[in-house]
């Protein structure tokens, strides 16, 4: 295994020069809503080998464990197969005072499951009838939801997916779903441009980020999140909170990168 490109990152000063205050904006972020009380909850969602987990490990990296917690969901147990859908992410979203991250979400059941034949037609069809009552419920009763999805291009997919493969560090990452990745490409778009034009809603947008570069995509995500909030102290001189629009955006229409990737 070549060490070197596990070292890469943290050999790259400009870029630890830009995340590191931007890591310690959301710390700021975090100590306003446990003051606050507030709740926030961020959606990670997107193709295999995007770029989440990487993203979810910078947000996360400096932040107030105690008032902090990443979900991860396995497969459904077959007593959580029986239930309300929604019922197994309730017990995990946020209370006063936490931040919550979806390392994936109830979104399996837009993209994945479908693509995947792990719902029935009629399961994705219900699940795309109450989402949005479901969220719309969640903001009313006072709680911020962001949705994130990272977007990828199919050459570097595959890349990423190689990379995985012969890294014994991320080979744990590969599953039954990455490695139909690329086979089922057309699949997954349109499932997820559904998904889009069904459930990005103005109470609650989607937002694209463009994750070829996994490094910017990680900066503006965080750029993107820190712009949505108001707290004591927000910004420094010189420090950019604004996302740069060619990378962060809402989902749009017309948009050919969210068509196609």
């Amino acid at each position: 295994m070549n060490l070197n490109a596990a070292f890469e990152e943290e050999l790259d000063r400009a870029y630890l020069e830009e995340l590191l205050p931007l890591q310690a904006e959301l710390l700021k972020l975090q100590q306003h809503i446990v003051r606050e009380g507030q709740r926030l909850l961020v959606i990670f969602e997107g193709r295999d080998a995007a770029g989440k987990g990487g993203t979810i490990l910078r947000f996360s990296q400096f932040l107030m464990p105690r008032y902090l917690r990443v979900v991860a969901l396995a497969k459904p147990s077959e007593r959580e197969a029986g239930q309300w859908y929604f019922q197994r992410y309730v017990k995990h979203l946020p209370c006063a005072g936490e931040v919550v991250l979806f390392d994936r979400s109830y979104y399996n059941r837009a993209v994945v499951e479908p693509v995947m034949g792990f719902c029935s037609a009629e399961q994705h069809q219900r699940f795309m009838r109450q989402v949005v009552p479901f969220e719309h419920m969640l903001i009313e009763d006072g709680m911020r939801v962001v949705k994130l999805w990272f977007s990828i291009g199919p050459e570097e997919q595959a890349r990423r997916l190689r990379e995985r493969e012969a890294n014994q560090l991320k080979r744990w990452k590969l599953s039954t779903v990455d490695r139909e990745a690329q086979a089922k490409w057309q699949q997954f778009t349109r499932r997820k441009e559904a998904m889009f034009a069904q459930t990005s809603t103005p109470e609650c947008p989607w937002i694209v980020v463009r994750g070829d570069d996994k490094k910017t995509a990680r900066l503006e995500s965080i750029r993107y999140v820190l712009s949505q909030f108001d707290y004591a102290g927000k910004g420094s001189p010189g420090l950019r909170i604004d996302p740069h629009p060619e990378v962060v955006g809402p989902v749009l229409p017309e948009d050919p990168g969210a068509r196609s990737s």
